[in-house]
């Protein structure tokens, strides 16, 4: 097809605003699905994304419809995902922005929304959810106004579940979005937006082609990896595979190789061909980094095996997904992966249990820390416990988050007073009509575990969030340890801020005691900073009535069995183990 008659598209929106359900409705209207294959959510192939009500893969589809190509791609709305969103906003020359007309404006919304404009992309503002009882569409279409600059007649009122209105969506598309511009006889360049690795066929790419063209049996090179491999199968989605001869200039479609791992044909990567090789790669690839961490250990040592080939799988089609093996003295052997953000990691928890019927121990999530140490050698570290001796340290860094926020303006006061407790820092507030918009700074440690519940509590539900990485920040930190009977646990330390610290240790040790079982002789449960405790629990022994079976006799009968047990007792706990169950290491995670 010739490039003037293609329009590549995407939608973007803040979770649970419709995007998936416009993109069913217009497969629909295109005649791209027959009606009796049609099914809510289609393109959400995965059980969790359905359950859930999230895209967490993006899924491209070809539509025709008035002599014209339609290419959609459907991204996910999670921040988590961002950097996939911005790649294939990459492939794209234009993006349907989705708003529900009952919610308004939300922070991912605002998010994506400037990711679209970065790109230079015709942004084409969509009402959703008109038939809603609770729609305020004139509220809702001032503050599209508002953010845009568009006028009342260019946003366009629909309600995806019913189809009314839809139409006119798909016409705005092939009006208002310019087709591409690629050079049909230059050296082959074409972007990777996705790539995911199918345990028959090997890894499939999904691919926008920017210059050029490639054809079935094509050798292909990645610029960025530099990995080469075949061009087994090209075509377009529709949205099952359908094959082709090739994917020509301004398409978007699939690339069947037999490469191995996504880690050889990373999101954001330039492929070329031999036939016409290029050099110069396409702009915006960069390396993803993980920053949350967690440790995972089965519940017994004999599955071992098992969680590691499933995480290697995982993998696979995972190119974000860092692991590497840890063995910790309480819970044996397992692995330390790093994810995108905590959605990422519960999405890879679930599937891990679910696709391979594993039962997982999880460590409290953290981040990872840059150190200086005396002599200049600068590490990483990503666990407390890997923290080198204190006296060698010249300074530890911590990753800052910059954050938005999105609030009826009445939430105002509870959500800055959350911020200012979790050591963050307000640094600007604006208002799109009613609602206000809050930006700050914040240590990514302290978010990790309950922030984004606590903001969902303190604003009735009606807050969102939307955050990004801004750096790396000196602070006064330190390494929080806890001892168990006198022994210290490696897998519960936590690195902390010092003015924290003893708050946070005296909430760990009776957490802990509330579900460490009590045994046969006391135990000890203790936070320390190096060798200074902070705070301390005692869990009271188990106490036998020895005494019990004597009737009368001489008082030195008793007093002889009791000192006799407590002999025992101070031989059992120099001598006793204490069974931590697995509970201990999720503590951090449980609510007040």
């Amino acid at each position: 097809m010739h490039q003037s008659n293609i329009r590549n598209f995407c939608i973007i929106a803040h979770i649970d605003h419709g995007k998936s359900t416009l993109a069913d409705r217009m497969m629909e209207m295109t005649s791209t699905v027959e009606k009796r294959d049609m099914k809510s959510q289609l393109l959400d192939s995965m059980d969790l994304e359905r359950e859930k009500g999230i895209t967490i893969k993006l899924a491209p589809v070809r539509m025709r419809y008035k002599d014209h190509d339609l290419n959609l791609i459907d991204t996910p709305g999670h921040v988590d995902f961002s950097y996939e969103v911005s790649r294939s906003l990459a492939a794209c020359e234009g993006a349907v922005l989705v708003v529900d007309a009952s919610q308004g404006i939300q922070a991912q919304t605002l998010a994506n929304v400037y990711l679209a404009i970065a790109a230079d992309l015709t942004i084409i503002p969509v009402l959703n959810k008109v038939d809603l009882p609770a729609a305020d569409v004139p509220r809702v279409s001032a503050e599209v106004i508002n953010l845009l600059g568009c006028t009342e007649d260019e946003i366009i009122k629909i309600s995806a579940k019913t189809g009314e209105n839809v139409p006119a969506v798909l016409d705005a598309v092939v009006e208002r979005i310019t087709p591409p511009k690629g050079v049909a006889d230059a050296p082959t360049r074409a972007l990777i937006f996705d790539s995911y690795y199918d345990d028959y066929r090997g890894v499939i790419l999904y691919t926008r082609v920017v210059d050029g063209s490639i054809k079935k049996g094509d050798t292909i090179e990645m610029l960025a990896t530099n990995a080469h491999g075949l061009a087994l199968e090209v075509g377009a989605l529709n949205p099952i595979m359908r094959a082709e001869a090739d994917i020509a200039t301004g398409e978007i479609g699939y690339i069947v190789t037999n490469l191995k791992t996504t880690r050889d044909a990373r999101v954001g990567d330039t492929v070329t061909v031999r036939r016409a090789h290029a050099t110069e790669q396409l702009p915006g690839y960069q390396h993803v980094k993980p920053f949350v961490y967690a440790g995972f250990f089965p519940v017994s040592n004999e599955f071992y095996q098992d969680l590691k080939d499933a995480v290697e799988k995982l993998s696979l089609s995972d190119s974000a997904l860092q692991f590497e093996p840890e063995n910790s003295p309480v819970l044996g052997f397992g692995v330390r992966i790093g994810f995108l953000g905590l959605l990422h990691m519960d999405i890879i928890r679930e599937r891990l249990e679910r696709e391979y019927n594993l039962d997982l121990v999880v460590t409290n999530p953290s981040t990872d820390y840059q150190v200086t140490m005396n002599n200049g050698e600068e590490i990483d570290i990503q666990s407390a416990s890997d923290l080198p001796d204190v006296t060698k340290i010249k300074e530890i860094r911590e990753p800052w988050i910059s954050g938005e926020i999105v609030v009826p303006s009445e939430y105002i006061g509870a959500v800055i007073q959350l911020i200012v407790a979790k050591r963050g820092r307000q640094k600007n507030l604006s208002y799109i009509d009613e609602r206000a918009l809050i930006s700050f700074e914040a240590p990514l440690a302290n978010l990790l575990t309950d922030f984004y519940d606590q903001l969902k509590s303190v604003t009735s539900g009606y807050g969102s969030f939307n955050y990004e990485l801004s750096g790396y920040q000196p602070e006064d930190l330190v390494r929080v340890d806890f001892y168990v009977a006198g022994e210290m646990v490696d897998a519960l330390s936590v690195m902390a801020h010092r003015s924290e610290s003893q708050r946070l240790g005296r909430e760990v040790v009776g957490k802990l005691k509330e579900v460490i079982p009590r045994q046969n002789f006391q135990v000890s449960l203790q936070a320390a900073i190096g060798g200074k405790f902070i705070a301390r629990e005692d869990i009271s022994a188990y106490r036998k009535d020895v005494t019990g079976y004597l009737y009368g006799g001489d008082v030195s009968r008793k007093k002889k069995l009791l000192a006799k047990q407590a002999k025992g007792k101070k031989r059992m706990k120099r001598f006793g183990k204490v069974d931590i169950p697995s509970e201990a290491f999720t503590v951090m995670l449980k609510r007040d």
